[in-house]
């Protein structure tokens, strides 16, 4: 049986001529030395390596997705299988989205031909984005491009439709989610990034070719804003602060589009939070900086704006990288408390 690679026979070892004295080598002239060369043939190696042996490959390298499931292999993979290699893989090297999303959808086409497919294909790609760190944006994007690159539309609806109507089954328990214990309360949080990933990236075309993005899913994040807020938990804060980060400008233009004051709201639901709620004090140092943020217009600049000098009027985040001081007894303040310039100017007279 042969361990790994196929050995060659080994060949019997060339014998090794014996020494050979001087008193034994016969005596020649010059001449016929020069004439007659002697030519010493070095022992040829066989190597034990045999053609058939498996093909070898880098520790780290990752050949083409694809050629994983070429024509010819004997084991074909269920669709469950499939989908899920490839998603581990987006996971694992999410540069090559651009380069193979396009075999991906086309294989997709071929294969998921049944109300019960397209079903199994939506629960799995939610299932890693709501479970797998850091891929919700991908798993945003993905859904994206299936929602217009796949075929089939059966009655129980097309890829959109099922993937909205899933999110929407956790949607209905948020309020008993926010309040669940830490472990319900974690898959909630990452279900409300999800949703605000979907917001941004699932484009949804009109009848006269323009993009849009969905109207359900603007409400649906105001409305798991309300649970989070409603139960001021540390963990459910700091979930509306990485949601606001992450959608509140394109919220806010949304709103101020329909003329609704949802983020003034939001932003005055945020300070009640601080001045009443029993969170951390890190946590409320977040809504404050989130305020702030917002005050700044989420921290978008616009290029046509006259350059003015910042100063604490006109720059809500001017102290926000200025040190931070202490008195003789210990007690911190900073270059925004009222009375910091007179005890600074008090310091430097007594010099």
């Amino acid at each position: 049986m042969s361990d790994g690679f196929d050995r060659a026979p080994e060949q019997a070892r060339p014998l090794r001529a014996p020494p050979i004295s001087q008193d034994t080598v016969p005596q020649q002239n010059s001449e016929s030395a020069m004439a007659k060369p002697q030519v010493v043939v070095a022992p040829v190696l066989m190597s034990k390596l045999s053609v058939n042996a498996p093909e070898f490959y880098p520790s780290g390298y990752s050949s083409n997705y694809a050629e994983s499931y070429e024509d010819g292999c004997e084991d074909y993979p269920t669709l469950s299988e499939y989908v899920q290699d490839f998603l581990n893989h987006l996971t694992e090297q999410p540069g090559s989205f651009e380069t193979e999303i396009e075999q991906f959808a086309e294989t997709l086409n071929g294969w998921v031909t049944t109300d019960d497919a397209l079903q199994e294909l939506v629960e799995l790609i939610y299932q890693q984005a709501t479970s797998i760190p850091n891929f919700s944006y991908m798993g945003a994007r993905l859904c994206n491009y299936l929602s217009h690159h796949l075929t089939i539309s059966p009655q129980s609806g097309n890829f959109r439709q099922l993937l909205l109507k899933r999110c929407r089954t956790e949607y209905e328990v948020k309020d008993q989610a926010a309040k669940g214990d830490e472990v319900t309360r974690k898959r909630f949080h990452a279900f409300v990034l999800f949703l605000g990933e979907l917001y941004l990236n699932l484009e949804i075309k009109g009848t006269n070719g323009q993009v849009t993005r969905a109207d359900i899913l603007q409400v649906g994040l105001r409305e798991l804003l309300n649970a989070l807020f409603s139960n001021p938990m540390d963990d459910n804060l700091i979930c509306a602060v990485k949601l606001l980060k992450l959608t509140g400008s394109v919220l806010e233009d949304a709103w101020k589009e329909k003329g609704k004051t949802d983020m003034e709201e939001i932003i005055q639901r945020i300070e009640n939070v601080v001045l009443d709620a029993n969170c951390s004090r890190d946590v409320k140092q977040m809504l404050l900086k989130l305020v702030e943020l917002r005050s700044s217009n989420w921290g978008r600049v616009h290029a046509t704006s006259t350059y003015r000098e910042a100063t604490p009027e006109n720059d809500p985040n001017y102290f926000m990288n200025e040190p931070t001081f202490y008195t003789s007894d210990g007690v911190p303040f900073t270059a925004a408390d009222p009375d910091t310039w007179m005890i600074l100017m008090m310091r430097w007279t007594q010099r």
